[in-house]
């Protein structure tokens, strides 16, 4: 992590090419790391006085319990990213819960009926009847 921030500093990218906000976007797997990233998606900055104020939507209650209590560290890191007056202050919210990939379902097979006639030489006859009829 030290390393891409160092390496966004090193560009020296001119002011009109990356807006703060597009830093912060940019900083934001880098700053927490790509496996709480994958839980935690910055959705939307806002400009304060106080620095850029981040709304982040976590995926349940714990993930947003632990990510408050790590807060001062992430906008510490944010800070030391993405420069000092980048990021003031954040909020964790419960996001939408994803809807997990469901199986398709197998169509069910339609009951033959001919399997409701009882004498089996009758069965036989009717099948080969209906088989005769479609011209197979």
């Amino acid at each position: 992590m030290d390393r891409a921030g160092k390496l966004i500093r090193g560009l020296r990218l001119g002011a009109a090419s990356l807006s703060p906000e597009e830093l912060l976007r940019a900083v934001w797997p880098y700053a927490i790391g790509r496996r709480i990233a994958a839980h935690a998606r910055l959705v939307s900055i806002t400009r304060t006085e106080k620095g850029a104020h981040l709304v982040v939507e976590v995926e349940d209650a714990v993930w947003r319990s632990q990510l408050e209590t790590l807060s001062g560290q992430i906008l510490a890191r944010l800070q030391e990213i993405a420069g000092e007056e980048s990021a003031g202050s954040i909020e964790f919210r419960l996001g939408v819960p994803r809807r997990q990939p469901q199986r398709a379902e197998h169509p069910r097979s339609v009951p033959d009926e001919a399997d409701r006639i009882e004498d089996p030489v009758l069965r036989r006859v009717y099948r080969a009847s209906r088989k005769a009829a479609a011209g197979r």
